[in-house]
């Protein structure tokens, strides 16, 4: 039988996978809108790896370092997504 601390880390590594796979999507997206809609979700991957490392671990402080990047994370979108729409911050 498989442990929750097995389960979380099996999907840690099914979310790494998928990180690299919009990691590609990033570097080879053919518009600029894709390039941004694949960084957000690999923020939004980023947020939830923290979130479930803080699970495995025990250790609550990193729920407030996924929070901080997670707002950080949104700021810089809310830029971007200005500066594709109007073409200046």
């Amino acid at each position: 039988m498989i442990s929750i601390i097995d389960a979380f880390a099996i999907a840690l590594v099914i979310l790494t996978i998928l990180g690299f796979v919009c990691l590609y999507r990033a570097y080879k997206g053919p518009s600029s809108a894709d390039r941004v809609v694949a960084i957000t979700v690999i923020a939004t991957k980023t947020c939830t790896i923290i979130a479930s490392v803080s699970f495995i671990y025990q250790k609550e402080f990193f729920l407030d370092v996924a929070l901080v990047y997670s707002l950080i994370s949104f700021i810089a979108m809310i830029g971007v997504a200005k500066y594709l729409e109007r073409g200046s911050c």
